[in-house]
């Protein structure tokens, strides 16, 4: 690689990287962030830099408010530990969002690299401009921080290692990307199997796919409930069964009806479209797509929760790497045989062809997805409601264990013990709740009223009122040190609503 090119290569990841980290920290720093899910990310690595068992006072509060859950119960994520020591640095949600930023970043020369040996210099700078700019990135970008952002770097490492020929270092990155998440190990399974078509390679390939299926059972199967959680936690398959057997069962005796579990809603058809769409469909003349269809299909199998089969948020970042390096496996193989029927027609002007196509793709996407609000003044310039809102985290005091509404959370979560605002039988000694806005546990406007009634009822002292935004304590203001112990707040049966 000459100069010019890790110049270029340099000065394209900076750019993404800024332009991705200022996505995550404009939305922090004005109250567009939540509880769910960077404050739980938050407090994980938090633990991690400690020295200790990595858990969540979000996730623990269903048990018991005040007491961290251990997010092994929740998800198998150990990879999050690397990002440990930067809390050493700076503690706060928004190394998170500057380390995700990075990492998303860190892919481009990773793809370009694949993306050269495959199809040339021009093709591979199309590849990473088209990746820099593609909406799944962006999108995960913009939502908060979540372990997913070391998969496009993981899953470039993955298939570049593999054209490199170096046996260990796939088998390493695969390691490596088993401890992203349990269900991660549907990707190296499917990697696994695009590797049989190649027989030197088939003993690694039969190791990624024992491997990577065996470790999602063990997370999901012993390792989450051995720290006190449900395999079937996140089970959204309700109308396939109950549970694996059953939804096998279904599939096995209801073919046609399950597969049109795919299709349905129109969504589906949707991101499945605009996953492919943007690779000129060429994803599906490799076999490497193989490497991200297990993962899709999970998701497109979903019956119960919409947010796994639409375009936002993080789900899609985990699979648009494998699927544009497909992308362009499936180019090469289409233009080979396009030249091989048409003598004297060379085959590149097939793939730079497609190249152009990414190009074109990838531009005219911006506008539809999160990248767009770049170019929008009002998403850096706060509002009447913000300032109001960090007036109110300004009054709770360091230490503090906190019920905060949920886009309070991430300004917390650094100097407080934050969990989520919602009415449950003990109440944390500090809330801050919010009456503008709808809040993820309340079910509409009155109920977030009837709440406060209630905590007004249990003794709570209003401290603060401004544009929807309350501040209550349970306890006296000024004492010596902040009041950790929860309060017992139960609505009269008489009195519900």
């Amino acid at each position: 690689m000459t100069k010019g090119h890790i110049a270029a290569l340099a000065l394209l990841s900076g750019i993404a990287g800024v332009v991705y980290a200022t996505l995550g920290l404009v939305e922090l720093h004005t109250f567009r962030s939540g509880v769910y899910d960077l404050v739980i990310f938050d407090q994980v690595v938090r633990g991690y830099a400690e020295f200790a068992l990595p858990g969540s006072l979000v996730k623990g509060q269903w048990n018991h408010i005040g007491i961290p859950l251990p997010i092994f119960s929740d998800h198998v994520s150990p990879i999050l530990a690397l990002l440990g020591p930067l809390y050493w640095i700076y503690d706060g949600p928004a190394t998170l969002l500057v380390a995700q930023a990075v990492l998303f970043a860190a892919a481009i020369p990773v793809l370009w690299v694949a993306g050269r040996r495959m199809l040339g210099t021009t093709c591979a700078y199309a590849m990473a401009c088209a990746y820099a700019l593609s909406w799944p990135i962006a999108e995960a970008a913009a939502f908060q921080f979540h372990e997913f952002a070391f998969m496009p770097l993981l899953t470039a490492l993955l298939f570049e290692r593999w054209q490199a020929g170096r046996r260990s270092h796939v088998v390493l990155v695969a390691v490596l990307l088993l401890a992203v998440k349990e269900d991660v190990g549907l990707l190296v399974a499917g990697f696994g199997a695009a590797l049989l078509w190649r027989r030197p390679w088939r003993p690694v390939a039969a190791l990624l796919i024992i491997g990577g299926l065996a470790c999602t059972v063990i997370a999901t199967r012993v390792v989450i409930p051995a720290f006190g959680g449900s395999p079937y936690r996140y089970w959204a398959y309700g109308g396939l069964g109950r549970d694996l057997g059953a939804a096998l069962g279904h599939v096995a005796t209801h073919p046609l009806t399950s597969l049109a579990v795919l299709v349905t809603p129109a969504a589906k058809v949707g991101t499945t479209l605009w996953l492919l769409a943007p690779f000129a469909f060429t994803s599906l003349a490799s076999p490497f797509v193989l490497a991200a269809l297990p993962m899709l299909l999970t998701r497109l199998l979903d019956t119960d929760l919409p947010s796994w089969w639409g375009v936002h948020y993080h789900y899609n970042s985990a699979i648009v790497v494998p699927l544009l390096l497909a992308g362009a496996d499936g180019a090469r193989r289409i233009a080979l045989v396009i030249a091989e029927r048409r003598p004297g027609l060379d085959h590149r002007v097939v793939t730079r062809a497609w190249a152009g196509w990414l190009a074109i793709a990838a531009a005219t996407s911006v506008p539809q997805f999160a990248l767009r609000s770049l170019f929008d003044p009002s998403f850096y310039s706060g509002t009447p409601r913000q300032e109001a809102a960090a007036g109110a985290a300004a009054l709770i005091p360091d230490g503090a264990l906190v019920e905060a509404a949920n886009q309070l959370g991430p300004a917390l979560t650094a100097r407080a013990k934050v969990v989520i605002w919602r009415d449950m039988p003990l109440r944390a000694p500090w809330v801050i709740a919010d009456t503008g806005g709808p809040q993820p546990m309340f079910a509409s406007r009155p109920a977030q009223l009837a709440d406060v009634r209630l905590l007004r009822d249990c003794g709570y002292e209003q401290l603060y009122d401004r544009d929807g935004y309350l501040v209550l304590h349970a306890v006296s203001p000024g004492s010596a040190t902040p009041d950790l112990t929860p309060h017992r707040c139960t609505r009269d049966p008489a009195h519900s609503s």
